[in-house]
């Protein structure tokens, strides 16, 4: 069993950064494959971004590629997602998922999910 709790959400101006954080419980944190997704109002969760257990190797949807980085501290349990260049059209709330195995890129493919954090970019 694994609980999420992701932090560092808030409201910043187009072209701003913000590094959201995903906390994770239990000691088998680097056993499992992390994601991101986002949810806009009124829109279904999609992709943004995946890392498997080893940090080595990661995965992001073309809208967030050479803005977003995905990054993981096993150590710490927590996986962070470094994004820059904001843009209005990444508002939406943001939420880590955890699953065994390999990163995927769907949300039916992780069993484990955060309460989700918001992202607010202003034009």
């Amino acid at each position: 069993q694994v609980q999420l709790v992701e932090s560092g959400g808030g409201l910043v101006q187009a072209g701003g950064s913000l590094r959201l954080s995903c906390a994770a419980s239990g000691r088998t944190f680097n056993s499992y494959a992390m994601g991101w997704f986002r949810q806009a109002p009124g829109k279904k969760r999609d992709f943004v971004a995946a890392i498997n257990w080893s940090g080595h190797n990661t995965y992001y949807a073309d809208s967030v590629k050479g803005r977003f980085t995905i990054s993981r501290n096993n150590a710490k349990n927590t996986v962070y997602l470094q994004m820059n260049s904001l843009k209005p059209e990444d508002t939406a709330v943001y939420y880590c998922a955890a699953r065994s195995g390999a990163p995927a890129t769907t949300t039916s493919d992780y069993n484990y999910w955060g309460q989700g954090t918001q992202v607010t970019v202003s034009s």
